[in-house]
């Protein structure tokens, strides 16, 4: 949790150490707000104008006295870290350093699954765990939801089920963020934030996040890292409408479907797209293997990916 000080100005704790090592908790354009041990929260500016800085990223710091504000100096060499397409094909840092992504679903509003699919192919290829929770747990689920969460559970990802209004399933997802760096992703209105708030009651997520739309509830407008207990870390993202992951960041045969790495070797072409190639194991598969729904979203990924791809050339 961040330590608050009676000081009008918290940057000017940082002023005894000449290049202090912080943490990134939130990004707002050029501004951003910064957490080193001990010290209270304070906001900081890119010491240049080409310096790409996101929520997670580690930075060294130093405090420029005569405008009394904390500049960054530099940004440590990312663990991890997730990036998404652009209108022009072109990849945007969206956070780093983490250990785990949480895409976050429930029976209202309906699922996309193919959104879900792209956020798992990502943290796939990044090297990055991922699971699903599906949160509103006190809301009927239907069957197409629990299949097709057995489904990606049947192909290694975790799952969790748990209603951030009622209180319930909060215990084993608490279990699984310790250790871990997490961000939660996912469609809007899956009530990522109401999570945050169910599974550390003392955070205040309105500080600097929060907006509302305009059926006037409360909506993340800006990625926010927190710590949780045990030494845990949890980001909370915006909502999202889709999200396509960056060109360069997959895995060119699969794309980051973990059920198609296993066959794409045993193609007839090694640069089988997997899509209407003769010898294909991965069509070959589908509907015992590969699940027809999973299939179709591997589709609809390369086809996006052939067009991003297009434009950026």
């Amino acid at each position: 949790m961040p330590v608050h000080l009676p000081l009008k100005d918290p940057a000017r704790a940082y002023a005894g150490d000449p290049v202090a090592r912080a943490r990134v908790t939130v990004t707002h354009g050029r501004v951003l707000r910064v957490r080193a041990a001990g010290l209270p929260e304070a906001s900081a500016r890119p010491a240049r104008r080409d310096q790409q800085v996101v929520c997670g990223d580690w930075v060294r710091l130093r405090r420029d006295e005569r405008h009394e504000e904390l500049h960054v100096l530099g940004v440590e060499p990312r663990s991890s870290a997730i990036y998404r397409s652009n209108a022009h094909g072109g990849s945007e840092l969206i956070a780093a350093n983490l250990t785990l992504l949480l895409v976050v679903l429930a029976p209202l509003p309906r699922p996309d699954f193919f959104i879900v699919d792209r956020y798992l192919a990502a943290a796939h290829c990044a090297g990055i765990d991922a699971g699903v929770v599906l949160n509103k747990s006190e809301l009927p689920v239907g069957e197409p939801v629990e299949q097709a969460l057995s489904v990606l559970a049947a192909v290694g990802y975790a799952g969790y089920t748990v209603s951030a209004l009622q209180r319930t399933g909060l215990g084993a997802l608490n279990d699984a963020l310790s250790g871990h760096c997490t961000m939660l992703v996912g469609q809007s209105g899956t009530g990522k934030s109401s999570l945050l708030q169910a599974l550390v009651p003392d955070i205040d997520v309105a500080v600097g996040a929060l907006t509302r739309d305009r059926e006037g509830r409360h909506t993340t407008t800006a990625t926010r890292l927190y710590q949780l207990p045990q030494g845990a870390e949890l980001l909370d993202s915006p909502g999202v409408r889709d999200f396509a992951p960056a060109l360069d960041r997959l895995e060119p045969r699969a794309l980051g479907f973990v059920e198609l790495e296993t066959l794409t070797p045993r193609c007839r072409f090694a640069d089988c797209r997997h899509l209407q190639e003769p010898g294909c194991a991965v069509r070959a598969a589908v509907g015992t293997a590969i699940d027809a729904r999973r299939y179709e979203s591997y589709r609809r990924l390369r086809r996006l990916h052939d067009q991003l791809r297009a434009h950026s050339t």
